[in-house]
Protein backbone atom coordinates (compact mmCIF):
# COMPACT_ATOMS: atom_id res chain seq x y z
CA UNK A 1 0.00 0.00 0.00
CA UNK A 2 1.33 3.56 -1.13
CA UNK A 3 0.50 5.02 2.19
CA UNK A 4 1.20 9.40 2.70
CA UNK A 5 2.38 10.40 6.13
CA UNK A 6 0.89 13.85 7.12
CA UNK A 7 3.15 15.21 10.23
CA UNK A 8 1.83 18.28 12.19
CA UNK A 9 3.30 19.69 15.39
CA UNK A 10 0.48 21.07 17.16
CA UNK A 11 -3.23 19.53 17.22
CA UNK A 12 -4.97 22.89 15.98
CA UNK A 13 -2.50 22.18 12.71
CA UNK A 14 -4.01 18.86 12.14
CA UNK A 15 -7.55 19.00 13.17
CA UNK A 16 -9.23 19.58 9.96
CA UNK A 17 -7.65 16.68 8.49
CA UNK A 18 -8.63 14.05 11.38
CA UNK A 19 -11.96 15.42 11.24
CA UNK A 20 -12.33 14.73 7.50
CA UNK A 21 -10.36 11.08 7.68
CA UNK A 22 -12.54 7.91 6.84
CA UNK A 23 -11.82 4.81 7.85
CA UNK A 24 -10.19 6.06 10.61
CA UNK A 25 -7.88 3.74 13.07
CA UNK A 26 -5.79 4.93 15.87
CA UNK A 27 -2.82 2.76 17.17
CA UNK A 28 -0.79 4.27 19.95
CA UNK A 29 2.63 3.79 20.08
CA UNK A 30 6.14 4.99 21.53
CA UNK A 31 3.84 7.69 23.15
CA UNK A 32 2.02 8.86 19.96
CA UNK A 33 -1.52 8.72 18.40
CA UNK A 34 -0.76 7.61 14.80
CA UNK A 35 -4.29 7.66 12.68
CA UNK A 36 -4.33 5.80 10.12
CA UNK A 37 -7.61 5.95 7.14
CA UNK A 38 -8.25 7.29 3.78
CA UNK A 39 -8.19 10.90 3.01
CA UNK A 40 -9.34 12.05 -0.59
CA UNK A 41 -9.13 8.67 -1.58
CA UNK A 42 -6.19 8.11 -0.31
CA UNK A 43 -4.25 5.88 2.00
CA UNK A 44 -2.78 8.22 4.89
CA UNK A 45 -1.15 7.96 8.43
CA UNK A 46 -1.76 11.39 10.34
CA UNK A 47 0.59 11.61 13.34
CA UNK A 48 1.56 14.38 15.21
CA UNK A 49 5.33 15.30 15.55
CA UNK A 50 5.21 17.00 18.91
CA UNK A 51 7.19 20.04 19.57
CA UNK A 52 11.28 20.02 18.72
CA UNK A 53 13.91 18.19 16.44
CA UNK A 54 14.15 14.99 18.55
CA UNK A 55 10.56 14.61 18.88
CA UNK A 56 10.08 15.02 15.30
CA UNK A 57 12.55 12.19 14.53
CA UNK A 58 11.05 9.75 16.68
CA UNK A 59 7.83 10.56 15.24
CA UNK A 60 9.43 9.83 11.46
CA UNK A 61 11.24 7.17 12.64
CA UNK A 62 7.97 5.14 13.80
CA UNK A 63 6.18 6.12 10.55
CA UNK A 64 8.05 4.23 8.71
CA UNK A 65 9.48 1.38 10.76
CA UNK A 66 6.14 0.60 12.06
CA UNK A 67 3.33 1.62 9.70
CA UNK A 68 5.85 1.63 6.43
CA UNK A 69 4.91 5.18 5.13
CA UNK A 70 6.16 5.81 1.58
CA UNK A 71 6.30 9.64 1.57
CA UNK A 72 6.13 12.31 4.40
CA UNK A 73 4.80 15.42 4.46
CA UNK A 74 4.83 18.31 6.91
CA UNK A 75 2.26 20.87 7.59
CA UNK A 76 2.77 23.71 9.90
CA UNK A 77 3.63 27.21 10.65
CA UNK A 78 6.76 29.09 11.42
CA UNK A 79 8.31 32.27 11.74
CA UNK A 80 8.69 34.36 8.84
CA UNK A 81 12.71 35.59 8.71
CA UNK A 82 13.26 36.14 4.45
CA UNK A 83 12.18 39.71 3.34
CA UNK A 84 8.82 39.82 1.10
CA UNK A 85 7.75 36.65 3.55
CA UNK A 86 4.82 37.85 5.67
CA UNK A 87 1.94 36.53 7.61
CA UNK A 88 -0.21 34.71 5.42
CA UNK A 89 2.31 33.63 2.95
CA UNK A 90 3.32 29.61 2.70
CA UNK A 91 6.91 28.39 2.63
CA UNK A 92 7.45 25.48 0.13
CA UNK A 93 10.69 24.04 1.62
CA UNK A 94 13.69 23.09 -0.40
CA UNK A 95 15.84 22.55 1.90
CA UNK A 96 16.61 21.89 5.64
CA UNK A 97 18.97 23.02 8.05
CA UNK A 98 19.31 22.99 11.77
CA UNK A 99 20.49 26.55 13.02
CA UNK A 100 21.52 25.51 15.97
CA UNK A 101 24.01 23.25 15.27
CA UNK A 102 27.77 23.56 15.72
CA UNK A 103 29.98 21.09 16.01
CA UNK A 104 33.09 23.49 15.46
CA UNK A 105 36.43 23.04 14.68
CA UNK A 106 35.66 19.52 14.22
CA UNK A 107 32.78 20.53 11.38
CA UNK A 108 32.01 23.83 9.82
CA UNK A 109 29.66 25.11 11.47
CA UNK A 110 25.67 24.10 10.73
CA UNK A 111 27.62 21.30 9.07
CA UNK A 112 25.58 18.03 9.94
CA UNK A 113 28.81 15.46 11.34
CA UNK A 114 29.17 12.52 8.55
CA UNK A 115 27.19 14.11 6.55
CA UNK A 116 29.40 16.36 4.27
CA UNK A 117 26.76 19.05 4.21
CA UNK A 118 24.60 21.52 6.47
CA UNK A 119 21.81 21.54 4.40
CA UNK A 120 19.24 18.36 3.37
CA UNK A 121 17.07 18.93 0.30
CA UNK A 122 13.11 17.87 0.22
CA UNK A 123 11.83 15.48 -2.56
CA UNK A 124 12.17 17.34 -5.53
CA UNK A 125 9.02 15.59 -7.14
CA UNK A 126 6.99 15.81 -4.07
CA UNK A 127 8.06 18.88 -3.31
CA UNK A 128 6.83 20.50 -6.74
CA UNK A 129 3.47 18.53 -6.33
CA UNK A 130 2.75 20.72 -3.18
CA UNK A 131 3.83 24.00 -4.44
CA UNK A 132 1.67 23.61 -7.33
CA UNK A 133 -1.22 22.39 -4.49
CA UNK A 134 -0.72 25.55 -2.76
CA UNK A 135 -0.45 27.72 -5.68
CA UNK A 136 -3.77 26.59 -6.25
CA UNK A 137 -5.44 26.72 -2.94
CA UNK A 138 -4.05 30.08 -2.34
CA UNK A 139 -5.42 31.68 -5.79
CA UNK A 140 -8.88 29.68 -5.03
CA UNK A 141 -8.72 30.90 -1.25
CA UNK A 142 -11.57 33.38 -1.84
CA UNK A 143 -14.16 30.66 -0.98
CA UNK A 144 -12.05 30.21 2.45
CA UNK A 145 -12.20 32.52 5.39
CA UNK A 146 -8.80 33.32 5.86
CA UNK A 147 -8.96 35.11 2.36
CA UNK A 148 -10.36 38.35 3.67
CA UNK A 149 -7.46 38.76 6.03
CA UNK A 150 -4.50 37.78 3.55
CA UNK A 151 -5.45 38.29 -0.10
CA UNK A 152 -2.29 39.16 -1.02
CA UNK A 153 -0.76 35.65 0.07
CA UNK A 154 2.04 34.38 -1.71
CA UNK A 155 3.91 30.99 -2.11
CA UNK A 156 7.52 30.97 -1.49
CA UNK A 157 10.07 28.59 -2.02
CA UNK A 158 13.54 28.48 -0.44
CA UNK A 159 15.32 27.26 3.19
CA UNK A 160 13.68 26.44 6.29
CA UNK A 161 15.99 26.67 9.59
CA UNK A 162 15.03 24.51 12.68
CA UNK A 163 15.92 24.34 15.85
CA UNK A 164 14.35 23.73 19.46
CA UNK A 165 13.70 27.06 20.55
CA UNK A 166 11.10 29.19 19.45
CA UNK A 167 12.43 32.31 18.03
CA UNK A 168 10.37 35.44 19.25
CA UNK A 169 12.18 38.55 19.48
CA UNK A 170 13.35 40.84 17.05
CA UNK A 171 16.81 41.54 17.44
CA UNK A 172 16.99 37.17 17.50
CA UNK A 173 15.68 36.62 14.37
CA UNK A 174 17.31 39.72 12.80
CA UNK A 175 20.83 37.80 13.92
CA UNK A 176 19.82 34.63 13.26
CA UNK A 177 19.08 35.88 9.53
CA UNK A 178 22.32 37.42 9.11
CA UNK A 179 24.36 34.79 10.65
CA UNK A 180 22.93 32.37 8.40
CA UNK A 181 23.06 34.73 5.14
CA UNK A 182 26.70 35.11 6.52
CA UNK A 183 27.46 31.66 5.73
CA UNK A 184 25.49 31.63 2.66
CA UNK A 185 22.23 30.44 3.60
CA UNK A 186 19.27 32.44 2.59
CA UNK A 187 16.42 31.09 4.76
CA UNK A 188 12.88 32.26 4.26
CA UNK A 189 11.48 30.59 8.21
CA UNK A 190 12.57 29.06 10.95
CA UNK A 191 10.57 26.65 12.44
CA UNK A 192 11.22 23.60 15.10
CA UNK A 193 10.99 20.09 13.59
CA UNK A 194 11.77 20.41 9.29
CA UNK A 195 15.49 19.67 9.26
CA UNK A 196 15.08 16.70 11.89
CA UNK A 197 12.49 15.04 9.94
CA UNK A 198 14.61 15.49 6.70
CA UNK A 199 17.30 13.85 7.89
CA UNK A 200 15.50 10.56 9.34
CA UNK A 201 13.97 10.39 5.83
CA UNK A 202 17.29 10.84 3.99
CA UNK A 203 18.36 7.81 6.31
CA UNK A 204 15.45 5.92 5.05
CA UNK A 205 14.95 7.04 1.49
CA UNK A 206 11.71 8.07 2.34
CA UNK A 207 10.52 10.82 -0.08
CA UNK A 208 9.83 14.53 2.06
CA UNK A 209 7.87 17.50 1.72
CA UNK A 210 7.06 20.21 3.76
CA UNK A 211 4.80 23.11 3.80
CA UNK A 212 4.73 25.87 6.52
CA UNK A 213 2.34 28.91 6.99
CA UNK A 214 3.66 31.92 8.68
CA UNK A 215 2.13 32.70 11.50
CA UNK A 216 4.58 35.74 12.27
CA UNK A 217 7.66 37.39 11.71
CA UNK A 218 9.61 35.51 14.04
CA UNK A 219 9.50 39.11 16.36
CA UNK A 220 8.25 40.18 19.79
CA UNK A 221 4.87 39.76 18.31
CA UNK A 222 5.11 36.48 17.86
CA UNK A 223 3.57 34.67 21.33
CA UNK A 224 0.62 37.15 20.89
CA UNK A 225 -0.09 35.82 17.50
CA UNK A 226 0.82 32.48 17.53
CA UNK A 227 -2.09 30.69 19.01
CA UNK A 228 -5.33 32.05 16.63
CA UNK A 229 -3.48 32.46 13.75
CA UNK A 230 -2.86 28.36 14.22
CA UNK A 231 -6.80 27.77 14.53
CA UNK A 232 -8.40 30.42 12.31
CA UNK A 233 -5.68 30.45 9.29
CA UNK A 234 -2.96 27.74 9.54
CA UNK A 235 -5.51 24.28 9.83
CA UNK A 236 -7.63 26.27 6.92
CA UNK A 237 -4.53 26.36 4.67
CA UNK A 238 -3.30 23.21 5.47
CA UNK A 239 -7.01 21.45 4.66
CA UNK A 240 -6.87 22.94 1.55
CA UNK A 241 -3.41 22.58 0.58
CA UNK A 242 -3.68 19.01 1.07
CA UNK A 243 -6.80 18.24 -0.25
CA UNK A 244 -5.03 19.67 -3.88
CA UNK A 245 -1.82 17.56 -2.67
CA UNK A 246 -3.30 13.94 -1.87
CA UNK A 247 -5.30 14.38 -5.21
CA UNK A 248 -3.00 15.00 -6.97
CA UNK A 249 -0.88 11.81 -6.27
CA UNK A 250 -3.84 10.14 -7.84
CA UNK A 251 -2.26 11.81 -11.40
CA UNK A 252 0.02 9.86 -12.94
Amino acid sequence: MNRTAILSALPDEQQGLLELLQQAQKTSHAGRDFWQGVLHGQPVVLALSKIGKVAAATTATALIERFGVQRMVFTGVAGGLGAGVRVGDVVIATDFLQHDLDVSPLFPRYEVPFYGKACFGSDTALTARLHAAACDALAAAETHRPARQFADARVHSGLLASGDRFVSGAAESSSLRATLAGAGHEVLAVEMEGAAVAQVCLDYGVPFAAMRTISDRADDSAHVDFSSFVEQVASQYARAIMERFLLSLSIK
